[in-house]
């Protein structure tokens, strides 16, 4: 039993970290933005947030314990600054320079990856573990409330917060007119702009809230699930949280059960005892696998609410309307 809670635990905790990926990049497609940047994104956005966290403890010294709700607030917005300048940047290539979507956001995650390893070089021993006990603290009736609590109310905040975002999500998207008109751009821009929805600006506001939202997952990778020391695996987690879009259907909260789905075939190996290596790999490979499958499914089954936003990937030339 102690085995079963201990995995599921570890699967929501990795998960909640690709639901924070998804979901944001669930609003940039959605404008009709294909960013394959959210692996640099998540790198980028993360680094910040490990720097100003490093920044923090260091100029706060002894005092740090009086005011330690800013050793989650500081690396978080530091974290949501980084991942909505690496946004703006992708929506002015792609938006007002018209520069290939896929080849940007490619070349995105190359910068970002280079970008995430000179911040995080500055760092000692790249260990973050000061500010990630804050990032653990959780509920403090949990541990009354035996294998009940361990599993609903052992996480920190941020795996809370990663949820309640991908319902407001939702909620945008599906019941306010902000999210009619973002819907409009990304199925048909040119009658969205007929209609006189500014198709830029919901494009850049939406890519650059979207990966804002997309490298908090990185940062409670770090902080949260690896308990501050930084591992130059982002950018994996970056590519799973693409592929978890595709699962999703573009649903936020459906994104929810499916980040546990995904999270528990990706630390399922660690709580197999005799497992080889190769083993190990094969069952990180499954979320890759079904999402293939998924996609598969869904094209023979052409329903119009489980396929991607019409104008996915195609830049809007207004001249050309």
């Amino acid at each position: 039993m102690t085995t079963i809670i201990a995995f599921l635990t570890s699967a929501i905790k990795f998960g909640m970290v690709l639901l924070f990926g998804s979901t944001g990049e669930t609003i940039t497609e959605k404008a009709g933005h294909l960013n394959l940047g959210i692996p640099g994104v998540m790198c980028v956005g993360t680094a910040f947030g490990c720097a100003a966290e490093a920044i923090y403890f260091e100029l706060a010294g002894s005092r740090m314990n009086m005011i330690w709700p800013l050793a989650i607030l500081i690396p978080v917005i530091a974290t949501l600054l980084g991942g909505a300048l690496m946004g703006l940047i992708y929506s002015f290539m792609t938006v007002t320079l018209h520069a290939n979507q896929n080849v940007t956001g490619l070349a995105l995650t190359t910068f970002g990856v280079g970008v995430s390893d000179f911040i995080i070089s500055t760092v000692e021993n790249y260990k973050f573990t000061a500010g990630a006990r804050f990032f653990n603290m959780h509920l403090p009736f949990a541990d009354s409330l035996g294998w009940f609590g361990e599993l609903f109310f052992s996480y920190g905040i941020m795996i809370y917060l990663s949820i309640a975002v991908a319902i407001a999500t939702s909620y945008v998207l599906n019941k306010t007119k902000v999210g009619l008109h973002l819907r409009a751009v990304g199925e048909n821009p040119a009658t969205a702009d007929a209609a006189g929805i500014n198709v830029t600006r919901y494009r850049y506001v939406s890519t650059c809230v979207g990966c804002a939202i997309a490298s908090l997952g990185g940062l409670v990778f770090i902080m949260d699930y690896l308990n501050g020391n930084w591992e130059y695996v982002i950018d994996a987690i970056g590519w799973l949280c693409v592929a978890l879009v595709i699962f999703t259907t573009w649903k936020p909260t459906f994104g929810i059960l499916c980040a546990i789905i995904f999270g528990a075939f990706y630390v399922a190996a660690e709580y197999i005892p005799g497992i080889s290596l190769a083993l190990k790999e094969i069952f990180k490979m499954l979320p890759y696998l079904v999402t293939i499958v998924v996609l598969v499914f869904t094209s023979i089954r052409n329903k119009k609410e489980d396929q991607p936003p019409a104008s996915l990937g195609v830049n809007y030339f207004r001249e050309e309307r």
